[in-house]
């Protein structure tokens, strides 16, 4: 039965949105659905539908036509898109501002996504990055069965977006692909403002497996082995570490709520160095509901790690997720409280986000204050052609020092997908 309302929402959405030419690349196509059928105020934030759609491993067709035979239903034609971003950035360092511009393939982003239904039970993404452009290539293979009203399988991924890119459905920061603004900044200050798993590091190079069992009116649960390695790196074979991520999806008066837990642990031997120990742990919510007839979004998240053995500040380093030598060795403690929220101020065209960050970075002289205050501004020229705007200040004992680069950032992007 839940294969059918599926369906038929599928086929629904299709042709409501079918006059609407703007749509995110890929599924997009696949479906026949405009980007706001799964996108909630602006890409790439999830809807209800868009959870749907995830989950089903990207199964879902639409207008789309389909080859088929026994054993065989794929759609008739291989789906990709393109994403593209123009960005200006400028970062503080003692007082004076350093802008930079990037361009497509140039420091801006130039992807080339393909992907699509694989089966009624499996689907497949991948991002390829043009040479010179930010960001890097990732790929999953989803291999979810329906089991009653759930789907459970595997998931196989690997790239650039950390363990939480194999499955995630929230917009809380838990997996990068999920958070308010396209650009995280020169060092990461919008994002890590914005999302406390985002501050701690969560998102490393990663190659693993990961079990999904999942379920629309319930929630999600995952359990992965993975690596923090490219793809083709020594070591990226061995999975030697954990990442676990369970999150239940309710309705609260109304409100589109979710309350999620991560937690990443394990140890892996470095090239050339002994081996590292991992430990973060992460809690997140999100509700998404109406304000005076204004669609609007609250997400709330908090996350605590060991500090780094080697006692360097998180707005120093901003490398990987937090970690530590051997257990019991490291004393300071790292924490983040975040809270942000994102308004719709033109129906459907343009929101306005802001997010406040309460942080200790664990540093060698102590649990030094790290704190932020972020504010934006999304304008959407079409649903696939965005503007953004953000400025992040970041405060606190940590930044009591002189030279302290990134302290004040703002960046200025377009993106364009098709």
């Amino acid at each position: 039965m839940k294969k059918i309302v599926l369906s038929l929402a599928g086929v629904l959405a299709a042709t409501a949105f079918a006059p609407e030419a703007a749509a995110v690349p890929v599924f997009a196509r696949q479906t026949g659905m405009a980007c706001s059928a799964c996108h909630y105020q602006h890409f790439p934030l999830l809807n209800g539908f868009g959870r749907s759609f995830k989950a089903s491993g990207f199964t879902i067709m639409g207008a789309q036509g389909k080859v088929e035979g026994e054993h065989l239903s794929i759609p008739d034609t291989l789906n990709m898109g393109v994403l593209a971003t123009i960005v200006h950035q400028t970062e503080s360092d003692a007082g004076a501002a350093n802008a930079k511009w990037q361009v497509p393939s140039a420091g801006g982003e130039l992807s080339i996504f393909y992907g699509g239904r694989i089966s009624e039970f499996a689907g497949f993404l991948s991002e390829l990055g043009a040479a010179g452009a930010a960001g890097t290539g990732a790929a999953k293979v989803a291999m979810l069965a329906p089991v009653g009203d759930s789907r459970v399988g595997l998931v196989a991924y690997s790239g650039g977006q950390g363990a939480a890119y194999a499955f995630e459905l929230l917009n809380t920061g838990a997996a990068d692909t999920h958070k308010m603004m396209g650009n995280s900044g020169p060092a990461k200050q919008h994002v890590a403002a914005t999302y406390a798993a985002e501050y701690m590091g969560a998102r490393t190079d990663a190659t693993g497996l990961t079990l999904v069992a999942t379920n629309p009116n319930m929630g999600f649960a995952t359990l992965g082995r993975y690596a923090t390695a490219a793809p083709g790196a020594p070591g990226a074979n061995t999975l030697p570490l954990t990442y676990l991520r369970v999150a239940g999806t309710f309705d609260l008066a109304g409100w589109d709520s979710a309350v999620g837990i991560q937690n990443f642990s394990g140890t892996q031997s470095a090239l050339g160095a002994g081996p590292s120990s991992y430990k973060l742990l992460a809690i997140d919510s999100q509700f998404q509901g109406q304000v005076g007839g204004m669609s609007t979004g609250l997400y709330v998240t908090y996350a605590r790690a060991p500090a780094d053995a080697n006692g360097n500040h998180m707005a120093a380093g901003w490398s990987t997720q937090r970690r530590y030598g051997a257990i019991g060795t490291a004393t300071n403690k790292a924490s983040s409280f975040n809270i942000a929220g994102s308004l719709e101020i033109i129906p459907a065209i343009s929101t306005l986000q802001a997010a406040i960050r309460r942080a200790t970075n664990g540093g060698a002289s102590g649990a030094d204050g790290d704190n932020a205050f972020m504010l934006g501004v999304t304008y959407e020229l079409a649903q696939n052609f965005e503007l953004s705007l953000n400025h992040t200040r970041q405060s606190g004992s940590a930044w009591n020092v002189s030279n302290q680069q990134g302290q004040k950032s703002t960046t200025l992007l377009a993106e364009i997908l098709f």
